[in-house]
């Protein structure tokens, strides 16, 4: 490892101005906004316009981490984009996205998979790449559009989730001991049918009967989701603190993925770390997946609730079933 730092020099965020509120869900669905909101801590999410797509939004979200960084697209060797839902199967969003914000041709360009953990696996991935030595700036991007794999007819699934997308650029510092200081990483391949869209794979081709099952589509065994989501971010997140010597005191902010306000809470419980130090956009954002981290990261920053010296705890949880947590020091 080389004694260089790997800092965040910019954040940037995006998120449709469509506004879909729980309200507006009572009148398509049966449910109520008091349903939702009790169970989940969701008042409303945001929605891409017609035509409108993830390459787009994550080409507004670089360009205002690019701006927040005093760089240009040329200054970028490196992108990584974490997504479930790119323009197309193949190829990657990376691609597209490259082109639109125009990167240099000599770009690194490919999209990473772990759903809602997808930010922090690809944060890890660029910046152990950028530590070779053999990448110097990197963009890091969470995107989704989940609006376009909710099953809009399925009340326990579809008022959870929204579209949007977060960017940081990271670069190199000589400056020891700042910027990514550790990540703890891991899986529970077994629990893979508790959360997946089971058609369109090479083990369920797209098939006039997998359309009509609604295969492509999200589908969630909420409870035992839950459940599982809780243990797997306070685990990764008193492992983490633990490698490193610190204590939940000397957390500044905890910035954790935006599923539910349950899960959120019952991990500030569990950790002992008052709700004060947690970053909460859920009520406005819903469940954004790989976007969820970096736009709370985006906002708190922007609103002054991350300060220089600061040390950011980012956990997360997805399908997969993946988790992750990170720690930073500003």
């Amino acid at each position: 490892m080389s004694h260089r730092s790997t800092v965040i020099l910019g954040t940037g965020s995006y998120a449709p101005s469509r506004v879909l509120t729980n309200a507006e869900l009572a009148h398509t669905i049966d449910t109520s906004d008091e349903w939702i909101h009790s169970r989940s801590g969701i008042r409303e999410r945001r929605i891409a316009a017609p035509g409108e797509m993830t390459s787009d939004m994550a080409v507004a979200a670089a360009q205002r981490a690019l701006a927040d960084a005093k760089l240009t697209p040329a200054d970028i060797d490196l992108l990584i984009v974490a997504t479930i839902t790119p323009d197309m199967p193949m190829p990657a969003a990376a691609c597209i996205i490259q082109h639109k914000l125009g990167l240099a041709t000599t770009t690194a360009c490919f999209d990473l998979n772990a759903a809602c953990s997808g930010f922090i696996y690809a944060f890890d991935t660029a910046c152990a790449m950028l530590s070779s030595g053999r990448y110097q700036r990197a963009l890091v991007i969470g995107v989704e559009k989940l609006s376009s794999i909710v099953d809009w007819q399925d009340r326990t699934t579809c008022v959870l989730f929204g579209d949007g997308a977060g960017a940081v650029v990271i670069g190199p510092s000589d400056q020891p001991g700042v910027g990514l200081l550790g990540t703890r990483l891991g899986t529970y391949g077994d629990s893979v049918d508790l959360l997946c869209i089971p058609g369109g794979g090479s083990n369920a081709p797209a098939s006039v009967a997998s359309v009509g099952a609604r295969d492509h589509f999200i589908k969630m065994k909420g409870k035992e989701v839950f459940k599982i989501a809780v243990r797997a971010m306070e685990e990764s997140a008193r492992d983490i603190l633990e490698q490193h010597g610190l204590g939940a005191t000397q957390i500044a902010l905890v910035i954790p993925h935006q599923a539910n306000l349950r899960i959120i809470e019952a991990i500030a419980q569990y950790l002992e770390i008052p709700m004060e130090r947690f970053f909460v956009n859920v009520d406005r954002y819903g469940n954004t997946s790989a976007a969820s981290i970096p736009i709370a990261l985006d906002e708190a920053r922007r609103t002054g609730r991350i300060k220089a010296g600061d040390v950011t705890l980012l956990v997360a949880f997805g399908a997969g079933l993946t988790y992750g947590s990170a720690l930073i020091r500003w």
